[in-house]
């Protein structure tokens, strides 16, 4: 995979395309958002990761010029800049997906092959629906109908895997490895206690329940 890195700070950009390199890609550095737009146009990337914060030109304002030049390859934010709103703007701006530094290399390597995967198959998918229930990915947002949910991290966690599996019965052994990452179960109500929060927020006060028991297999969540 080819990737662009558009970052100011040369040290962390070395140890980006380093580390790139060595998970067996192919990683050139832009210095700021203006050389990394003549770089981007001079290249066939599949992945630019953009730091925010740049001289000359920043990384919103290099992405927004991608998108209004027709350039749809997807972009991975980069910023210490964490808050819902910040995040809300870079999506805005046309970025796929977005990661608060300090952050793990092994996490920035897994979303860069994420967002090549998904425009393979065709886009990348940020909002997430099922039935009145929508999330965001990149804003870590949650409605239902008009309502907001706040749901705390492994909350958020839980939802966004039922919701990818709406419609199918989910395992406690599925949950426990994919959302807790136990291999094992440790015979603890964790998921119980879990499931019990998260259904109280997205189905209580509403006509119709979402989050199902399915007696004697796990759980589902319903349109």
């Amino acid at each position: 995979m080819k990737i662009l890195v558009v970052e100011d700070d040369a040290e962390a950009a070395q140890a980006m395309v380093r580390g790139l390199a060595e998970a067996g890609h192919v990683a050139s550095h832009a210095i700021d958002g203006a050389y990394g737009l003549l770089e981007a146009q001079k290249g066939d990337y599949d992945v630019y990761v953009v730091d925010r914060m740049m001289p000359r030109l920043d990384g919103i304002g290099m992405v927004e010029t991608l998108r209004k030049d027709g350039d749809q390859t997807p972009v991975l934010f980069l910023s210490a800049m964490g808050e819902v709103e910040d995040r809300v703007m870079g999506l805005k701006a046309g970025g796929d997906d977005y990661l608060v530094k300090p952050y793990a290399f092994a996490e920035l390597i897994a979303r860069v092959e994420a967002l090549s995967r998904r425009r393979e198959t065709g886009g990348v998918q940020t909002v997430l629906k099922v039935g009145d229930l929508e999330m965001n990915l990149i804003a870590r947002t949650v409605h239902r109908g008009t309502s907001d949910i706040d749901l705390q991290p492994r909350e958020f966690q839980l939802l966004e895997f039922l919701m990818r599996h709406a419609g199918q019965s989910v395992t406690r052994t599925m949950l426990l490895e994919k959302v807790w990452e136990y291999h094992f179960d440790p015979q603890t109500n964790v998921i119980d206690v879990h499931i019990s929060r998260l259904r109280s927020k997205i189905d209580k006060g509403f006509d119709k329940a979402m989050l199902q028991t399915v007696r004697g297999a796990g759980y589902r969540l319903e349109a």
